[in-house]
């Protein structure tokens, strides 16, 4: 159950839509293309930066010019902050050299808007933060995992869905999800996928059997991928650590922070951080590996299914 570690949002379990005239139709990411990680890592960095200097908030936020809530939001990722007012910062913290520079430039990176923008998107859920990710483990119980899915099996899910859609909103998130998928193949951006799906989600005939036979054989296609790893967890396994539901692992190498998981539910989501709670997600989505099908029985199981659908 939420503890002190969990940031419970009761919200739909897709991302926030805003208005937007862009429609984005070309698409597409760049390297760590999002910019929320960016943002909670200069975040703590300023924190961080203000500590070492000596510096309460109270102490801080009228020699820049700001109020304590609003360095206090600064430094907790809950508002935006500018090259302008980092550079002030950064002067009242005593930080020059290659420093000064690194945090600017950093500054920069958390500014930018991430493509999800251009759908109307906004950075108030899970797409930012797997955009950030290099690797993601999956673990799904009704449904195959969105990274997997085809157009028409996506569609299908949307329309079973009781949220209501307008023809445009609804294409927008199917196109979003197929953008997320492109990482899997990225030259430049690869995100690896390590994927357990419960046999059951196999067998649910989602969107009809001509879609479903075109979802199986899709899986299989992604299986041969080297940045996806797929496993079945069989029918047969029984009672086991994870029978409460589906749960992610994101992990963000090479950006310095910590994993974190998140579990989406028909209500709302929750983004997991700390320690105790990523390490427990983490040794269970071991444990599931361990005990599902290798990828090679798989597959094959997969196929089989294919074959009866």
């Amino acid at each position: 159950m939420p503890g002190a570690g969990w940031i419970f949002q009761l919200t739909p379990p897709t991302c926030h839509y805003q208005s937007s005239t862009g429609r984005g139709e070309q698409g597409g990411w760049g390297v760590r293309s999002g910019a929320l990680v960016r943002r909670r890592q200069l975040a703590r960095t300023l924190r961080e930066l203000r500590v070492h200097a000596g510096l309460t908030i109270e102490a801080a936020a009228p020699r820049l010019d700001v109020s304590p809530s609003k360095l206090s939001r600064i430094e907790n990722a809950h508002q935006g902050v500018d090259v302008h007012m980092v550079r002030s910062m950064l002067d009242l913290f005593d930080v020059g050299g290659e420093r000064w520079t690194e945090i600017l430039e950093l500054t920069r990176e958390a500014s930018a808007k991430g493509w999800w923008r251009a759908y109307g998107l906004d950075d108030k859920c899970y797409v930012p933060l797997e955009a950030e990710a290099g690797t993601v483990r999956d673990f799904t119980v009704t449904y195959v995992p969105g990274l997997l899915q085809t157009s028409d099996y996506a569609r299908a899910m949307f329309d079973a869905s009781l949220r209501s859609r307008s023809k445009e909103t609804l294409e927008r998130e199917i196109r979003v999800r197929m953008i997320r998928q492109e990482r899997l193949t990225s030259t430049t951006d690869l995100l690896r996928l390590a994927a357990i799906i419960d046999e059951p989600v196999l067998r649910r005939p989602v969107g009809g059997p001509t879609v479903m036979r075109a979802q199986l054989q899709h899986l299989v296609e992604a299986a041969a991928l080297d940045s996806v790893e797929l496993q079945v967890l069989p029918t047969g396994t029984g009672a086991h650590p994870a029978m409460g539901g589906a749960f992610t692992v994101l992990s963000f190498e090479g950006l310095g922070e910590p994993d974190m998981a998140y579990v989406e539910h028909p209500m709302g989501s929750v983004h997991i951080e700390k320690d105790e709670d990523v390490t427990r997600a983490t040794l269970v989505f071991d444990h599931l590996r361990s005990v599902a099908h290798n990828p090679a029985e798989s597959v094959a199981l997969i196929e089989r299914v294919a074959a009866q659908t």
